[in-house]
C-alpha cells in the first residue's frame, strides 16, 4: 500500500509514537487529537471549548493536505462524561460541520484529565477532481 505521514506546526506534536495523520488508500486518517493549542500548549476549560480546540487540530492536519470539514466522512469522539457533555459538544461540533454531517460514534472513555479527544477520516478528492 502506498501510504505517507501528514504534519504540521499548527497541531500539537505527538506525544508518542504515532503520526499527527496517515494518508492511505484516498483517505486521510488523523489521529485521536485533544485540547491543546499548538502555540501555547494550554488546555482549554469546558468541553464545548475543548472540542473547538480540538476540531481546529483536525482541521490545521486537514489544511495541510488542502482538505477542510467538508471532507471529513468518519468522526470518532471520546468523551470523559458522556451523559453530561453530550449535548454541549454536540453545540460545539455543529459549529464546525453544519449541514456536512460525516457519519459519528461518541463513546465515553477515561481520557486522563482532557474531556474530549477526537479523530476523524477524510476523503482525498479523486485525481483530477476539484475538492
Amino acid at each position: 500500500m502506498n501510504e505517507r505521514t501528514v504534519h504540521t506546526l499548527d497541531a500539537p506534536a505527538p506525544a508518542g509514537a504515532y503520526s499527527q495523520g496517515v494518508i492511505a488508500g484516498g483517505f486521510l486518517f488523523t489521529s485521536g487529537f485533544g485540547p491543546q493549542n499548538s502555540a501555547t500548549g494550554e488546555v482549554a476549560h469546558g468541553v464545548a471549548a475543548q472540542t473547538t480546540q480540538v476540531l481546529r487540530n483536525i482541521g490545521a492536519v486537514l489544511a495541510e493536505e488542502g482538505l477542510t470539514m467538508r471532507d471529513v466522512v468518519k468522526v470518532t469522539t471520546h468523551l470523559q462524561h458522556l451523559k453530561r457533555d453530550f449535548h454541549a459538544y454536540d453545540a460545539a461540533y455543529r459549529e464546525f460541520f453544519g449541514e456536512a454531517r460525516p457519519v459519528r460514534t461518541t463513546v465515553g472513555s477515561d481520557l486522563m484529565d482532557i474531556l474530549v479527544e477526537i479523530d476523524v477520516v477524510a476523503a482525498l478528492p479523486a485525481l483530477g477532481q476539484p475538492s
